[in-house]
């Protein structure tokens, strides 16, 4: 004879409750890996920023924020004009990445496109992701020359 188990898979009163915890659980665990690849994108602009001269830093950073949308979308449009006229002194082919990278943050085809650009860049240009204060602190000085002679 073939002994059944009688008891309910719900369990009981609490069953109910197990099961919209355990809902509750993939859901957060749906909801993380989100925030968290999101937080890794904005951490290697941070590092990539970090590395622009002082000036520039800042700018970009000003143009980054949430608020300046208004200003962001017209100057990375203008940006990715100027890049055509590269064979103008000032001008040149380094408006076009800034322009595409400004209009990103606002674009969601445009930021899924930076994201795999950012991917392939840190595969085979890891060191672009350093900080430049961290690079001069670990290159080695020359040999001190010796004096006299």
């Amino acid at each position: 004879m073939v002994k059944r188990n009688t008891r309910s898979r719900v369990g009981g009163p609490t069953g109910g409750d197990d099961a919209m915890m355990q809902a509750a659980a993939i859901a957060d665990a749906a909801e993380r890996p989100a925030a968290s690849i999101s937080d890794h994108h904005e951490q290697r602009l941070e590092r990539m920023i970090d590395r622009l001269p002082g000036r520039l830093q800042t700018a970009i950073r000003w143009l980054r924020r949430p608020s300046l949308r208004w200003v962001r979308v017209p100057v990375g449009v203008l940006l990715i004009a100027g890049s055509f006229a590269s064979v103008l002194p000032f001008f040149g082919l380094w408006m076009l990445p800034l322009g595409l990278a400004l209009l990103a943050e606002d674009i969601a085809p445009l930021r899924r496109v930076r994201g795999r650009f950012l991917d392939w860049i840190e595969r085979h240009r890891p060191h672009w992701f350093t900080s430049s204060q961290a690079e001069s602190g670990t290159q080695a000085s020359p040999p001190p020359k010796p004096a006299g002679k």
